[in-house]
């Protein structure tokens, strides 16, 4: 696995041989970054179930400031900031060992907004959408916060309150669905 495009382009990174987590294939990686748009003007990323920290790596990359990546296990953790520091540039991230919930409240003490998440967590159905529907209840996301969630092809997300489904792409057995946050 490598970064794919911007000013870390093709530094590879470590990524966790374990089964608790699956780290996003760079093909895609490569596609879900495409249906974003190729590069950034700034802005905050979260990456709620980091695993390797990948997809906040590779946006910062390509443009975003800031990337928060999150895990709760503690070697994804620690792969995670041996991946922040092959891009010698580790001001550009902040690395937390949390769970989900407890990042999201830590995130809403603070005050911070979110332009870009990524979710990808374990148990996708549930989670997701009781995720996005606490980063809405908390006033995490930004006027229009892109999130981008990772599934299985068979978990079918249904609507979600207070986002609209702008496209999905279907890469393999993976499905790869963007929302953007109403106004």
């Amino acid at each position: 696995m490598r970064i794919i495009s911007g000013k870390y382009a093709k530094r590879n990174l470590f990524t966790l041989k374990s089964q608790k987590t699956r780290p996003t294939s760079d093909k895609v990686k490569e596609s879900m970054f495409n249906s974003l748009g190729q590069f950034f003007a700034g802005g905050q990323v979260l990456d709620l179930y980091g695993g390797s920290g990948a997809l906040g790596i590779e946006a910062v990359s390509r443009g975003c400031d800031h990337a928060y990546l999150v895990d709760v296990n503690y070697q994804a953790v620690e792969i995670i900031r041996k991946n922040v520091a092959l891009t010698k540039d580790e001001v550009a991230f902040s690395v937390y060992k949390l769970s989900a919930n407890a990042a999201l409240k830590k995130f809403n003490q603070e005050g911070l907004k979110f332009d870009l998440v990524f979710l990808d967590p374990p148990y996708a159905k549930q989670q997701i959408a009781t995720d996005m529907k606490k980063m809405i209840e908390m006033d995490l996301l930004s006027k229009q916060a892109m999130v981008v969630a990772e599934t299985d092809d068979e978990t079918d997300l249904g609507e979600i309150d207070n986002f609209d489904l702008e496209k999905e792409h279907h890469l393999g057995k993976t499905l790869v669905r963007f929302y953007r946050k109403e106004d």
